[in-house]
């Protein structure tokens, strides 16, 4: 197969994703003769599509997936989406908006029907980008968790922990979100600084002009304001605690009370207790039996409770309530205030705090194992630092407020009845039959009432590594059996506790085990500035136009060359373009290599041996990387060994000369030999670069029919030749030195030039000494006790580069002096820390010894330079 000129991403890349799809090689069913290694998808929202994180993300499922299967495992990836009940519904009610449907008019079942539609159109799009980023799921498996098998088993484990004394139903402060009119959890919630103003308001005693005064950034909730508080040590206040104050505009009396909890320093040292609209207040209110009086309704407008401004919306009536009470005279003053406010990540509103009748899940005693098999180290965090807010988190576990005032989701399978039973069944048929049967009812299905509110998304999700594999449907079924627990998963540190936490605690309190080994913590991507990458700060590129202008294959790279776990990653798009390089790099490479021509002669025994024994360490370092998870330090030794080792190294090496322009032939021997590194290489780097090492496999030599790279081994490396690699390491520098001697010196490459070297075992050079003059473009190489010309030292060899005429003595001896005072600092800064026994004492013995090989090093160095500027 003729190659061509260039490397062309998207010809190969759309090819070889059709024919690994075609030839099933991501499919996997249990195997009783392999490993299993499995990996669940964070399912990404059904209405999503592929942003950076996703591209993060799924690259490093990709390569470890890939890695696995390589290695003879039986690899299953399993893929699919989330419902995402906020998100989605959101997305609808803004899309029937735009028709002129008020969601209002519709039933829940005219509702959901759009629902299903806008996912059905939308739903397989972030799936299909995936594919273009070569991700190599298990298409066959694809999950969606609204779907009747994940449903069901949503519906089962509420019905379960509401059996076993889990879950409640009871009125707590939560956060509503206005905006979606639903409530969002604690984790759900982003505290943004906001400018805003801190208004001082006179309390007025009754039938007097005297008062106290309070200071709130929320003026509009004075009319729910149920008492004063203060600090019982607080002198200003003790003679007026018990008695009465009105409330501004409505002069409604409330009682000034006592409470600790007053800070006396903050602000004038009063507080207006609000037990409806702040959580701490509803703490005190209960303490104190207040009164409780919500004045917003769920869209954040003031109700008739709060018998003014009525109907307004609550910034609204912020504003006016200022200029109300600067014309009623209790207004005393108004600063600007920066504070924290509580946003809803799904919609970006400010955050009410409102008393609600919700389901809760009790989280203390559940989620006991889920702590202590990650502080233990059962579970693995990579990097390890998120242990400590994992174990914050767990430490203070509050209970998860599981239901939500939405129509897309799992629906609560609660059933009512009018005298206001509550009977909680997988169905409205075992309802009415737990109704007659243990309760002793008589009652019929038309006589009961479902709950209105969805689950949480959360509470589908948390199932995801069991019923991906229906665990609950089919609990001991042969997926789940071989396939769980999974082994590794990756995602990113802000959903530790929305989504793995809690998938530890389903693991745990349905299989008795944990769902996954490892948990591989992305860091989030910035830009060159440092700020998170966002539509709305459009400072994120597309990742399907960087696929399209630069080939998949480089912005995996991209994307990892420096990715450290849990480290934030600062994208620039140069690195993408080091990775479109790199597969230039190779395909020249190939190209080169599959140009030459093929005839007789002596084997490069010397080459081989080199890069055999540099392939088999660095394979070992890689190897160590990926158990490590240092995933970039993997791809980067990959990249080196390819780039710098292979590419730079070897084939400059072993290339055959030209002579009078006309190519010389390679023998067979060493072709095969240079062929074999290819395809080893190949393999090593194709977790990284999928379609690029396909490519270059299939066009090796022939293969089999169907045969593909993916299900090759992946290189497992062998013996290491430490005194060939020790030898190559001295001639390479020595290469590199006559290099850039002739560069300063100006020199063509093309004059020869002599090498005296001085050594005490001349028998390690035996075999690289034609090497040397090849590389060096040397008209000779002797071995000598005295060395002529320009000289250094390396690993205590001398070697001496013979210019000739071409040697300026004067500039020659200067450069000497230099490198001779550097040599001696350096020698005396390795002397002081020697001698400092606190080192010698507190250091591994290998890192003494490294010292005192640099010092051996540095003398043997300061000697040559001596003796060599004695000779000029």
């Amino acid at each position: 197969m003729e190659l061509s000129k260039t490397y062309s991403p998207k010809e190969v890349e759309d090819k070889w994703y059709a024919y690994w799809e075609k030839n099933k090689y991501f499919s996997s069913k249990p195997n009783k003769d392999k490993e299993p290694y499995t990996i669940v998808i964070p399912p990404p929202n059904v209405t999503g599509v592929l942003h950076m994180g996703h591209m993060l993300n799924n690259t490093i499922q990709d390569v470890l997936i890939r890695k696995a299967r390589m290695e003879g495992k039986e690899a299953c990836w399993v893929p699919g989406t989330d419902h995402a009940s906020i998100a989605t519904e959101a997305k609808v009610v803004a899309m029937l908006k735009e028709k002129g449907i008020n969601k209002a008019d519709l039933s829940r079942e005219e509702f959901l029907k759009y629902c299903w539609e806008w996912t059905e159109k939308y739903g397989g799009i972030i799936l299909k980008q995936l594919r273009k980023l070569g991700a190599s799921c298990d298409w066959d498996r694809t999950r969606f968790t609204m779907e009747p098998s994940l449903y069901d088993a949503v519906i089962e484990v509420f019905v379960d922990l509401y059996n076993k004394g889990h879950i409640y139903r009871g009125y707590r402060m939560v956060n509503w979100d206005p905006e979606a009119k639903t409530t969002v959890s604690d984790e759900e919630v982003i505290s943004k600084e906001m400018a805003s103003k801190l208004v001082y308001i006179k309390y007025r005693f009754p039938g007097s002009e005297e008062g106290v005064t309070i200071a709130t950034t929320r003026p509009e909730t004075i009319m729910a304001d149920a008492a004063i508080c203060v600090n019982p040590n607080d002198e200003r206040y003790k003679d007026i605690i018990g008695k009465t104050v009105l409330i501004p505009l409505i002069n409604k009396e409330i009682k000034i009370i006592a409470d600790e909890y007053v800070e006396m320093e903050f602000g004038t040292g009063c507080l207006k207790v609000t037990p409806a609209h702040d959580q701490n207040d509803f703490a005190l209110g209960e303490k104190h039996g207040l009164e409780v009086i919500d004045l917003l309704d769920d869209s954040g407008k003031l109700t008739e409770k709060a018998q003014i401004l009525v109907g307004e919306d609550r910034f609204v009536a912020r504003k006016k309530i200022i200029k109300m009470l600067e014309e009623s005279g209790n207004l005393v003053k108004v600063e600007e205030y920066k504070s924290n406010v509580g946003t809803s990540e799904r919609t970006g509103a400010v955050i009410e705090p409102k008393i609600s009748l919700q389901w809760f899940l009790k989280m203390k005693d559940i989620s006991k194992p889920a702590w202590e098999n990650v502080m233990n180290d059962t579970i693995k965090l990579i990097p390890p630092k998120f242990k400590n807010t994992y174990n914050h988190w767990m430490e203070n576990v509050r209970d998860w407020n599981i239901s939500r005032q939405l129509w897309w989701g799992h629906r609560i399978p609660a059933y009512y009845l009018a005298d206001g039973t509550v009977i909680v069944a997988k169905s409205l048929e075992d309802a009415v039959k737990i109704a007659n049967t243990e309760k002793g009812l008589n009652v019929k299905a038309e006589d009961f009432t479902q709950d209105e509110d969805v689950l949480d998304t959360w509470f589908s999700s948390w199932l995801w590594p069991i019923s991906v594999f229906d665990g609950f449907k089919n609990p001991d079924n042969e997926d789940i059996n071989y396939y769980y627990p999974t082994n590794d998963l990756v995602t990113a540190p802000e959903i530790l506790f929305f989504w793995v936490a809690r998938m530890i605690i389903a693991g745990y309190e349905y299989k008795g085990t944990y769902p996954f080994k490892n948990v591989y913590l992305t860091g989030i991507v910035r830009d060159k500035l440092g700020r998170k990458m966002s539509k709305s700060l459009g400072n994120s590129p597309d990742p399907l136009d960087l696929i399209d202008k630069y080939g998949a294959d480089a912005v995996r790279t991209g994307m990892l060359f420096s990715s450290p776990a849990g480290n934030d990653l600062p994208f620039d798009e140069k690195l993408v373009e080091q990775g479109r390089n790199f597969s230039n790099k190779i395909w020249n490479a190939f190209r080169l290599v599959k140009g030459w021509n093929v005839g007789e002669g002596e084997p490069q025994t010397a080459p081989i041996q080199w890069f055999r024994a540099k392939l088999n360490a660095t394979i070992a370092e890689i190897l160590d990387h990926y158990e490590k998870f240092r995933m970039s330090d993997a791809l980067l030794a990959t990249y080196n060994l390819i780039w710098n080792d292979f590419c730079s190294q070897y084939l400059e090496m072993v290339k055959p000369a030209y002579i009078d322009g006309v190519g010389q032939p390679i023998d067979a021997s060493t072709y095969e030999a240079t062929l074999s590194f290819f395809d080893e290489l190949m393999r090593l780097a194709h977790p990284w670069i999928p379609f690029i090492s396909e490519e270059i496999w299939q066009n090796l030599k022939t293969r089999e029919e169907n045969a593909s790279i993916c299900v090759q081994d992946f290189p497992k490396g062998g013996e290491v030749d430490q005194e060939v690699l020790n030898t190559f390491e001295i001639v390479l520098e020595a290469v590199s030195w006559i290099r850039n001697t002739r560069q300063s010196k100006q020199i063509s490459p093309k004059v020869s030039l002599g090498l005296d070297i001085r050594t005490s075992d001349a028998k390690r050079y035996e075999a690289v000494v034609g090497l040397l003059q090849k590389l060096g473009n040397l008209s000779a190489v002797n071995f000598s006790s005295e060395v002529k010309g320009v000289t250094t030292i390396i690993k205590g060899d001398e070697f001496g580069l013979d210019l000739g005429e071409n040697l300026d003595a004067a500039s020659e001896k200067e450069n000497l002096q230099k490198e001779l005072e550097y040599t001696l600092g350096f020698k005396k800064s390795v002397e002081a820390k020697l001698s400092n026994e606190r080192f010698v004492a507190n250091a591994k013995p290998e890192v003494v010894d490294r010292e005192k090989a640099k010092l051996a090093d540095a003398e043997a160095k300061i000697q040559a330079l001596q003796e060599a500027l004695n000779k000029l």
